[in-house]
């Protein structure tokens, strides 16, 4: 019965092989690019190419062309000084986390920010310290230069003193992450932050927060702490801050909480009241100004121990060369840090320009964060990316471009050359609670968990694994497992896809898994098989056993039996003990008929079925002679479905052309259907087709082949089929608020 609102259409066209449908309707000829043309296209240089690249390259000319001056500058200018502000403080913050001295940290907010205003493409993100990278850059430098014992055996060092060398440490390693940055922009290769899946990337940055609240424990607490890299430094940490808690300082534990008790809070009502706000309260930079304020008045670092960030050197270094030698040590952990550092960066700046509506360019983005990385770090600046706080800052308070972001890099200017010496006195604990309380948003992640164990199990295994291994390994170990579980989550998906049988839906020319829906149809002798992902060497032996699984026999195991039960009827009718007659064979002894022990050595059993010599064909699904048993077949014809087939590698083919053979030498019929053109042109150019495989066994549509075996083998319905027209009714519900012109319009064609 016809559901309501719902409009029934008859199709009437002939029924389309592949072969067919080609000789009917000529396609375009379209040639196919070589490898020579992409590399001539590539080089090929003109005028208008060359203004493009000059606008690829800067970027910066592209939106300044449009910029609104009286729109958007007062918005920039706004957005700039709040997000400068923040910056100063998380530059402070977060070279904590590199452990290095806190005024490098205005460095890395400065000098990216200047470059990347002229080479970025996103509008809105806010360059500068990352908190997770800063975290993987300080594993590196506590590694080379310890808190206790020598450094590193790199000659250069002598006469350095240990921040210098740390420092120098950090700088050499940005570099080396800013040219690695850069060789993959310029290689186009920017494709690989794909990689990173946002479940990966979700369990790597929770556990890079639980290693930064470790790593702050030492300053909330005012505890001296030594630095420690490598596996399992996490738990050594928390030993060595769990054995010396009684020294703790009481004056740091009580300024932290109350610093992150009162930022908490107010953070809390930005988010709840941010549609009413005009600017969400700075409320870092206020507690940090108060916290200043009082420390300065009461002499904290003298009355109560308390380690504060101390003197502020005015202006900026000069420039220095990186450490070749630094790059040896540090080349295994540089390559992760050019990707994490990216691909944070990347994925904050995709989802400002799609909530803002502009496009970016992953690889200029890469250009632009390893000219960025490489300038700031001949200043001594350390890596930079982006914090999710500080883009969110740069937004929400009205931030049209990179104006915004050229204008908190004046603010980070003023500060470091003008009043840096009025945070002097700021408690090192103060930075540690602002630290702290914005890993909420990261830590809080583990809530997806359950949800992802709900909906998708393999992902969730890769967060869990992702995350634990980080935690445990080390976050660049940690990261190298999670990407390696995630590429065999992936592997495995497309080697042992979900196979399933097709029935027809009835009254449609619709097919669905025949497990799923109560009214199917399903021809006698007929199996269709659906195949969901490529074919290749990975899984063409399970794509194999499936359909075997599917058919109920295997055809090479039935055919090696057809040609060993013809080999013995032959010897039996030579020796006189078989005999034909006009109602068929005829045992000729009296006495059961043995097998020889020859009868099994029978070579080239796989070869096609040979009746030459025999009086007649046999049918191998009645009663055989001579006690001889052959496994029967049931199905006279196997559709395969290659709709989800994306590609074919050589040993695919050769897999699929082997048991393509093997079923039709065991008088099975099949059909593959909805065959991507290239797979089919594919097969031409490879010679996949002969005297037994061939191109007409392609049809354009699952129901065309359906449609053919029904005429081909009328049996199978018990009716016959009108080989002059074939109707196809199918119903659609069109609802008509929602359906574009076109849609409405249902062409019905029918033949005479």
């Amino acid at each position: 019965m016809m559901r309501a609102g719902a409009r029934q259409y008859v199709v009437a066209r002939p029924l389309y092989s592949e072969e067919s449908f080609s000789e009917e309707h000529e396609k375009v000829y379209r040639r196919h690019k070589t490898m020579l043309d992409h590399i001539k296209q590539y080089f090929r240089c003109d005028a208008k190419r060359a203004k493009n690249a000059a606008l690829s390259l800067l970027p910066v000319i592209g939106w300044m062309k449009i910029y609104r001056i009286k729109e958007w500058l007062f918005s920039d200018i706004v957005s700039g000084i709040s997000t400068g502000l923040v910056a100063v403080l998380q530059g402070l913050a977060y070279c904590l986390l590199a452990s290095l001295p806190p005024w490098y940290g205005l460095f890395a907010a400065f000098f990216p920010v200047i470059i990347y205003f002229f080479l970025g493409t996103s509008r809105h993100m806010s360059v500068g310290p990352f908190p997770v990278l800063c975290l993987m850059i300080g594993s590196v430098v506590t590694r080379l230069v310890p808190d206790e014992g020598p450094a590193a055996n790199i000659t250069g060092w002598e006469g350095l003193t240990r921040d210098e060398q740390r420092v120098l440490v950090a700088s050499s390693l940005t570099f080396l992450v800013g040219i690695m940055q850069l060789a993959m922009g310029i290689l186009q290769v920017g494709f690989v932050v794909m990689y990173l899946s946002d479940t990966l990337v979700s369990g790597f940055t929770t556990a890079a927060a639980i290693h930064i609240l470790v790593s702050q424990l030492k300053f909330v607490l005012g505890l001296q702490v030594p630095g420690i890299s490598g596996p399992l430094s996490l738990i050594y940490t928390l030993e060595i801050i769990f054995n010396k808690i009684t020294s703790s300082n009481v004056c740091d534990i009580v300024i932290s909480l109350v610093i992150m008790v009162v930022v908490f809070l107010v953070k809390e009502l930005n988010d709840r009241f941010k549609s009413k706000l005009p600017v969400p309260i700075p409320i870092e930079v206020i507690m940090t100004v108060i916290a200043c304020g009082v420390s300065y008045g009461f002499d904290f670092k003298t009355r109560y121990g308390i380690d504060v960030v101390g003197q502020i050197p005015r202006g900026y270094e000069p420039p220095v060369a990186p450490d070749l030698r630094i790059f040896q040590e540090t080349a295994m952990e540089a390559f992760p840090m050019a990707i994490v550092g990216f691909a944070v960066a990347f994925s904050v700046a995709k989802v400002y320009s799609i909530k803002h509506d502009y496009t970016i360019d992953g690889n200029q983005e890469l250009i632009a964060f390893g000219v960025s990385n490489i300038f700031g770090a001949s200043f001594k600046a350390f890596a930079a990316s982006t914090a999710l706080s500080r883009s969110a800052v740069q937004e929400s308070t009205g931030g049209k471009t990179q104006v915004a972001g050229l204008i908190s890099a004046i603010i980070v200017m003023i500060v470091t050359l003008a009043i840096g010496y009025l945070l002097e006195p700021l408690p090192k604990s103060v930075l540690g609670a602002v630290v702290i309380i914005n890993l909420k948003g990261m830590l809080m992640q583990f809530r997806e968990i359950p949800y992802l164990w709900r909906r998708d199990r393999p992902d969730c295994v890769v967060w869990v694994v992702t995350c634990f291994a980080a935690i445990l390994l080390g976050l660049d170990l940690g990261l190298a497992v999670g990407l390696g579980v995630e590429l065999i989550c992936v592997v495995l998906r497309v080697q042992f896809p979900r196979c399933s049988v097709l029935a027809n839906i009835k009254g449609t020319d619709i097919y669905k898994d025949r497990k799923d829906y109560f009214s199917i149809d399903e021809p006698e002798g007929v199996k269709i098989f659906r195949i969901p992902s490529p074919i290749f060497f990975a899984n063409m032996d399970f794509f194999r056993n499936k359909l075997v699984e599917a058919l109920g026999f295997n055809p090479l195991r039935v055919l090696k039996k057809r040609n060993k039960a013809l080999s013995k009827i032959r010897k039996l009718l030579k020796k006189g003990d078989l005999q034909w007659t006009s109602k068929g064979f005829l045992n000729a002894t009296n006495g059961s008929i043995k097998e020889s022990e020859e009868d099994s050595n029978t070579e080239e059993l796989d070869q096609p079925v040979d009746f030459k010599d025999l009086p007649a064909r046999i049918d191998w699904n009645c009663g055989l002679p001579a006690n001889i048993v052959v496994p029967s077949v049931e199905i006279h014809s196997l559709v395969l479905d290659f709709a989800a087939v994306s590609f074919l590698d050589i040993s695919g083919l050769k897999g699929l052309k082997t048991l393509l053979k093997e079923l039709i030498r065991v008088e099975v019929e099949v059909y593959i259907v909805a065959c991507d053109p290239y797979i089919l042109e594919k097969l031409h150019n490879c010679c996949f087709f002969d005297e037994e495989v061939k191109p007409s066994m392609f049809f354009l549509t699952l129901h065309d082949a359906v449609l053919h075996i029904l005429e081909k083998h009328p049996e199978s319905t018990g009716k016959k089929t009108d080989p002059d027209k074939i109707l196809t009714t199918v119903t659609v519900h069109h609802p008509s608020s929602s359906l574009r012109i076109r849609d409405k319009n249902v062409s019905i064609h029918l033949l005479s």
